[in-house]
């Protein structure tokens, strides 16, 4: 039961009304206990500095950021985590009391863990995507010791950042989607991650549309995996596409309850979240 002595969390982002995050945080916040409540706030780019600094001065005990906030809210962080700093994208946010926030990310260990039992260290993979989300991507690729990372996008100046923020990782590499050596890339990879917004409930591309077109995709070979970070719906057109070539696909569901389950545990002073529960609480939904 919500009380006058309850305390939040959220989630900001845009858009937020996809997110299956408070259905799964919120049944671990019911099975644990806890005199807490989740919810997401929609938020406009022109209003995030004076929401998040409203945040901290109110009975908010933790926030989630997503698209398009994660690289943007290290701008409003007093203290940020190692992983954080390396990787500049913040997905979880934590008031120190006084009116500032601590920022980490928890996205890193959330993208390894449907990766870690595959068997992927010295094989090639793909980031389709060059923006926060693809930054988790990098760094959690490079933890599993993949031999060579190669991100692919339309935005070569987001690209060139990428580079230069990972400029000590000699395995990785940039290129345009318009590259005449894609098809050959695609061919070879041992794991592409979708990274981009493309298939998600919401986007505003039509709902039947590959990550940079169907074209990119005529070379894929059935022994790749497929992983779309995007988790709702469970299976996007990519998703189903890879399927249907024969390509081991992954959703990303058990990201973001292995994120969340963290980000929890974050709030909570190392509280032993349920991740079973907040798996099952979106099952139920989807």
């Amino acid at each position: 039961m919500i009380t006058s002595k309850t305390n939040f969390l959220a989630l900001i982002g845009n858009p937020v009304s996809h997110s299956l995050s408070p259905i799964m945080h919120n049944a671990a916040i019911k099975y644990l206990g806890l005199d807490l409540i989740y919810f997401s706030i929609p938020c406009n780019e022109k209003d995030f500095e004076i929401v998040i600094r409203s945040l901290s001065k109110i009975n908010c005990k933790g926030i989630n950021v997503t698209i398009p906030f994660k690289e943007k809210v290290l701008n409003y962080c007093s203290k940020i985590s190692p992983l954080a700093e390396q990787i500049k994208a913040v997905n979880t946010l934590k008031p120190n009391g006084k009116g500032e926030w601590h920022g980490i990310n928890t996205d890193v260990e959330g993208l390894i863990y449907p990766l870690e039992d595959l068997n992927i260290a010295n094989k090639k993979a793909i980031i389709l995507g060059s923006g926060g989300a693809a930054r988790s991507a990098i760094q959690g690729l490079i933890n599993l010791k993949m031999s060579e990372i190669i991100i692919i996008s339309r935005n070569q100046l987001s690209i060139d950042s990428l580079l230069s923020d990972f400029k000590n990782q000699f395995l990785l590499k940039g290129v345009s989607f318009k590259n005449p050596n894609i098809f050959n890339l695609i061919h070879t990879a041992d794991l592409i991650v979708n990274t981009t917004p493309v298939g998600m409930i919401n986007h505003k591309i039509i709902k039947e549309e590959l990550p940079f077109g169907d074209q990119f995709w005529r070379s894929l070979n059935s022994k790749t995996i497929i992983y779309d970070l995007i988790y709702n719906p469970q299976e996007t057109y990519l998703l189903n596409f890879a399927r249907k070539k024969g390509c081991h696909t992954i959703n990303g569901m058990k990201m973001l309850v292995a994120q969340g389950a963290k980000s929890l545990s974050y709030w909570t002073d190392g509280v032993n979240i349920p991740i079973e529960i907040m798996e099952e609480a979106i099952k139920k939904y989807l």
